[in-house]
C-alpha cells in the first residue's frame, strides 16, 4: 500500500469495510414532525467523518414539517411509494418522484417532504454531506397552490 496511507493496527479487519444490516438501524435523534429516520452510518456508530446515511419513512398521507438541513447537502432515493417534494421560502415549488428516482437538496433550502399517496408508506435511503444530524424545523405559512417545476439539469432539458 502507499507509503503515505497508514495501515490501522488490525489491518482494517475492524476499522475497515462494515455493514449494517437493515435491522440494526438507530432511531435517529434529530427529526422531524410527520416523518421515521433511522441512523445506518454516522460518526457516533462508524467514525464517519464526511456523510450520514440512513432511512426515512413517511406514513401514507402524511407530510413532514417544513425544515432545511443548514450547509449540509442532501439525497433521497425513493424506494418505495411516490414522494412529493415541496420547497422556497413558501413552499410555492413542487415536484414529483417514484421509485428508483433520486432527489437532491441543496444546502439551507426550506422543504417538505410528502407522501403522495393515500394507502402506501413512502420509503427512502438518504445521504448527507456530512455526519452530524442538522436539522432546523421551519414555522412556514405554506403557499396555497405551488407551481410545478420540471426536474431538469444541463444534459436533459425541459
Amino acid at each position: 500500500m502507499s507509503e503515505d496511507v497508514p495501515v490501522p493496527e488490525d489491518g482494517w479487519k475492524h476499522s475497515g469495510v462494515r455493514v449494517v444490516h437493515g435491522d440494526q438501524l438507530d432511531p435517529a435523534a434529530a427529526t422531524t414532525p410527520g416523518m421515521d429516520r433511522a441512523v445506518a452510518i454516522d460518526r457516533a456508530r462508524m467514525g464517519a467523518q464526511k456523510l450520514w446515511a440512513g432511512t426515512v419513512h413517511i406514513h401514507a398521507n402524511a407530510k413532514t414539517g417544513a425544515h432545511h438541513h443548514g450547509p449540509l447537502e442532501s439525497v433521497i432515493y425513493v424506494v418505495s411509494g411516490r414522494a412529493r417534494m415541496r420547497w422556497g421560502e413558501k413552499l410555492e415549488f413542487v415536484a414529483e418522484a417514484g421509485p428508483g428516482d433520486f432527489i437532491y437538496v441543496p444546502p439551507f433550502v426550506p422543504h417538505q417532504e410528502i407522501n403522495a399517496s393515500t394507502d402506501e408508506t413512502l420509503s427512502c435511503v438518504l445521504v448527507r454531506s456530512d455526519s452530524d444530524a442538522v436539522v432546523v424545523n421551519l414555522e412556514i405559512e405554506p403557499a396555497e397552490t405551488p407551481e410545478g417545476v420540471a426536474w431538469i439539469d444541463p444534459i436533459h432539458k425541459a
